[in-house]
């Protein structure tokens, strides 16, 4: 389908049509998977009816619908409509070619035992007689789609991080990925720590503009406040050793997957101190690759 004149116009880019299923036992990753591909942009459904397969295949690659690109759960929830699935994907496979991808999870008996001993959560085959049972005969009526896998992760000994990167780099690798959204949040200790902090820096050390008579109006906004908090030795050793930890922090948290980060920065009121480190702040970082930045100050309205 070619892309609409109004996409072209926009400069919007237009992703390739994809379709992927993901299937393979129960425990072994596939919620994990799921919300992976979700976070790359996919259009995601889970335990959808094979019956419906290639309904929905056929509105996200031949383009009639907003979705560009999606991906689907089935496994052995779908009882017996699962054995109807393979002719169902091999027919998809010759319309579609590549643009139709299998991903089937596995991982060894042992691992998937420990873990619904983890979660105290029932096999979905609750009819047998034990977990291992269970597993057994999932097994076994799930190898006709492993056969069909375009890929089969074995995920026994990746953690959640290293299944999620498998996912990432598989479908279409860390640079798709939607950037670390990062928030530098000024606040009033007066009125508590914002509740979402995930960092936390006490800013009330520095030199107070509050009691300056021609200053105080202001915000940490305003040039001369910003000029007064940042021209103390102090403020700018502070300023330059946090933006130097938050370029060693950043890549790691974008590696691990992490996709919202809040760093509050907090004075008395919130209405000066913070401010002014938290636009500098901003400043330092804004350039850094993988992140989307915003200043946002909790306890100051428009000057």
């Amino acid at each position: 389908m070619k892309p609409s004149r109004a996409a072209v116009r926009r400069g919007v880019p237009q992703q390739a049509a994809s379709f992927v299923v993901i299937t393979g036992m129960s425990g072994a990753g596939k919620s994990q998977a799921i919300r992976a591909l979700e976070d790359l942009g996919y259009f995601c459904v889970d335990n959808l009816p094979v019956a419906l397969i290639p309904t929905f295949a056929d509105l996200i690659l031949q383009g009639r619908g907003e979705a560009r690109r999606a991906a689907v759960v089935i496994d052995i929830r779908e009882g017996a409509g699962l054995s109807g699935f393979p002719s169902i994907y091999r027919r998809l496979k010759r319309r579609y070619g590549r643009r139709v991808r299998l991903l089937f999870l596995e991982a060894s008996d042992a691992s998937l035992i420990r873990r619904y001993s983890e979660t105290r959560r029932p096999h979905p085959l609750r009819t047998s007689k034990s977990v291992a049972e269970s597993i057994h005969e999932e097994r076994r009526r799930l190898l006709p789609l492993r056969r069909l896998a375009d890929q089969v992760v074995d995920t026994s000994v990746l953690t959640v991080h290293d299944l999620r990167r498998r996912i990432l780099e598989s479908m279409g690798g860390r640079q798709t990925t939607t950037p670390l959204s990062v928030a530098i949040l000024s606040f009033g200790f007066r009125r508590g720590v914002p509740a979402d902090a995930d960092l936390v820096f006490d800013v009330r050390f520095l030199p107070n503009p509050h009691f300056v008579s021609s200053l105080r109006r202001w915000s940490g906004r305003h040039a001369r406040v910003r000029r007064y908090v940042l021209r103390s030795p102090a403020a700018r050793k502070f300023l330059r050793m946090t933006a130097g930890l938050m370029k060693f922090l950043l890549p790691h948290y974008i590696a691990e997957g992490k996709t919202y980060l809040t760093v509050a920065i907090g004075c008395t009121g919130g209405r000066h101190r913070s401010v002014a480190m938290a636009e500098a702040l901003g400043a330092r970082l804004r350039r850094t690759k993988g992140i989307h930045l915003r200043v946002r100050h909790r306890d100051v309205s428009e000057d």
